[in-house]
Formats: structure tokens, sequence, C-alpha cells
């Protein structure tokens, strides 16, 4: 794990549960995820009491209600409440020219470890700063870049942990139990979280052109085909 963004207090397996985990979670409900629930919960009692319970919480409730009032209540948990995007670089750039560039070293990060974010794979239909796809590229593709992608926008996941926990939303478990897998916030970080709350995202509106533009192509780095992600590693994943 790189010096550069400190160490992981978790054990490589620990770390692919709890990140496994919550990308699972925090997807778009579907039969598939409610068949998922157990295995889920299963696996959470491999990790520390205060990575695993917030995990358990977010389990009970996803089994205790009708699926259609789940997708329901995830739409309007994330869908529709600025503080409550899944895409990383919103936080820091909101809806500006800058983050068609924070996006394209997103897909330029997951090229080093050879993963191409296709149609085929968990997540392949969303952006590649959408926590989800994050999270499972960490936990099955690479703890090392996945760790310094998740730190590089550790005021986001706070913002985001924050304003689901002030909520009282479901959903809160599982951001929380993301941070609890990382370091201790530093003052610098501490100081970043609170002006990103109090000024929120950046709100100029200029779309994302440069991610698509020809001139923002990363190259001959990408591989032959598309790299699917591999199954996740915790005992009894699909």
């Amino acid at each position: 794990m790189s010096r550069k963004h400190g160490r992981p207090s978790l054990a490589p397996r620990q770390l692919s549960v709890a990140w496994q985990s919550a990308s699972l979670l925090l997807g778009y409900p579907e039969e598939r995820l409610l068949a998922d629930l157990p295995m889920i919960r299963g696996a959470s009692h491999e990790l520390p009491a205060s990575v695993g319970e917030p995990v358990r919480d977010v389990v009970v409730h996803l089994e205790s209600r009708p699926l259609e009032a789940l997708q329901a209540d995830y739409v309007e948990t994330f869908d529709r409440r600025r503080r409550n995007s899944l895409f990383l670089t919103y936080f820091a750039h909101g809806d500006t020219r800058k983050r068609g560039v924070a996006l394209l070293r997103f897909k330029q990060t997951y090229l080093r470890s050879g993963f191409v974010l296709d149609a085929e794979s968990e997540h392949g239909g969303e952006l590649p700063d959408h926590l989800c796809v994050v999270l499972e590229y960490a936990a099955t593709v690479d703890q090392d870049l996945g760790w310094g992608l998740l730190l590089d926008h550790r005021a986001g996941l706070e913002l985001l942990r924050m304003s689901l926990r002030d909520e009282g939303s479901p959903w809160a478990g599982a951001v929380e139990a993301v941070t609890a897998t990382l370091p201790p916030l530093k003052g610098d970080e501490m100081d970043a979280v609170r002006r990103l709350a109090a000024e929120g995202p950046p709100e100029e509106e200029v779309g994302l052109t440069p991610y698509a533009t020809p001139a923002f192509d990363p190259g001959p780095a990408a591989p032959s085909g598309p790299q699917p992600l591999p199954t996740p590693s915790f005992p009894g994943a699909r």
C-alpha cells in the first residue's frame, strides 16, 4: 500500500469485503441485490465492529422494505439532492469544465490496472467516479490505486456521509463503513470538509464535454479489449 496515502488498518481481505459490500449496498436496489443480502451480512462478520455494524444496519433496512419503496427512496435520496451525489468529482468540481479532466484521471487510473469500465461490468452504465465503481475497483482490481482515489476525494466522501447521517438515511451506514476503513482526518482535511459543507459543490453548469472530447483521449494505454471486473472475493459472492 502506498506510503503517500498512509497505511490501512484493515487486512487486504477485510478491505475487499468492506468495499465490495458497500459497493453493492449503494447500488440501485434490484432483486439481485436483495438476494445478495445474506451473503453481505455473513461477510460483514469478518470486519471490525466500526465497519461491520454499519453494513449490517443497511442490510436490515433493505430486508425490511418492499423493493418498490426502496427504489423510490433511493431515487429521492441520491438523484434529487446535490449533497448526496454518488459521483466523487461532483463535490470538488460540480458541473464545471474541471470535472471533465477529473473524470479522465479516474479512467486513466483504471487503465493502469488494465481495467476498462464497459457496459458488461456490474456498474458499466456509470461514470468512472461513481462511488460504487470506485469501491468495486478498489475491492477487486487494485487496492493501492483504489485507496488513493478514495483518499484523494475524502472531503466529498465525508460530506456525503454527514449529509446522509443528518437526514437519517438508511444508506448512511454504507458510507460510514467506507470512511471507517480510511485513516482519521487530519487538520487540513477537516478544514476541507468544513469548507465543502459550508459552500457545497460549485454550481457553474457547463456540461462534461471535455470527458468525451477526442483531445482528452488517454491514447494507447488501453488494453486491446474490455476487462470486466473480477468476481468479488468474499465467500458466496456471485
